[in-house]
């Protein structure tokens, strides 16, 4: 069988990337100041950041039913069948929607709901695609994402909390005392939840931290298993490989 691979844009994937890969994108949307706008489609990266740093009232919002059902039914024109690896069941309702529209295309849509966002989406969509190379059929592709889904981490730290506040994350209050303290918080999305994982208060002391829960991953949680690091920013290209350079000095071969 023809299997499209396909997956959101939450998975940082662009529509440049995507062709090359052999991996289709659902663009996600964005109102900016009351203007709708669809990420790597009629809004860059760049372009998203520099309205967020110049105060734009931006909201997020999951594909319509309409827009998912059509990206779909384009691609069943030419496969037989579809596997959709959409972010994270615990950090939005698309993954539900797409499981519930799911329903109507029996059986020829697979939706993973395997709690990956970022980095780790991107890697299921590119482990997806190697599986369907090798002749597996969307539902076996599924069935070896979900049942992989808790072996990963992902580390995030902040430079600001201004947009934490923004979002509703945290209290204006815990903002405010925490921009005073100048802490640096390093959250951890495990599964379907983002927690909180540490406060500490420089930089260098976020990485640090994020790079002993690495080894503890890497020499407990996940011992013996064949993991990979990846490193993502948000528009700070330079201090990401910095910190590129530290882990690849912190764990050789990596």
């Amino acid at each position: 069988m023809r299997t499209a691979i396909a997956t959101d844009s939450n998975s940082g994937i662009t529509q440049e990337q995507a062709a090359k890969l052999g991996i289709y994108v659902l663009p996600m949307p964005f109102m900016i100041n009351g203007e709708m706008f669809y990420e790597g489609v009629n809004l860059t990266h760049e372009e998203f950041f520099k309205r967020m740093e110049e105060g734009a009232d931006i909201t997020t919002s999951q594909p319509s039913p309409g827009e998912v059902t059509d990206f779909w039914d384009k691609l069943l024109k030419e496969y037989d069948e579809i596997l959709y690896i959409p972010m994270s069941s615990g950090l939005s309702g698309s993954c539900q929607t797409a499981i519930m529209l799911a329903d109507d295309y029996d059986g020829k849509v697979q939706v993973v709901n395997n709690q990956r966002i970022s980095v780790t989406q991107e890697q299921s969509a590119l482990d997806a695609r190697d599986l369907a190379a090798k002749g597996y059929e969307a539902a076996q592709i599924k069935e070896i994402l979900e049942r992989t889904k808790y072996e990963s981490s992902i580390y995030i730290t902040l430079t600001t909390l201004k947009y934490l506040k923004k979002g509703g994350r945290i209290t204006p209050a815990a903002a405010a005392l925490g921009t005073m303290l100048r802490l640096k918080p390093v959250l951890q999305i495990h599964g379907e939840k983002l927690d909180a994982f540490a406060k500490v208060r420089t930089m260098n002391a976020a990485k640090r931290t994020m790079i002993d829960a690495i080894r503890s991953d890497l020499e407990n949680r996940f011992a013996g298993q064949q993991m990979r690091l990846d490193v993502a920013h948000t528009n700070n290209k330079e201090a990401a490989l910095e910190f590129v350079k530290e882990l690849e000095a912190e764990f050789p071969g990596y």
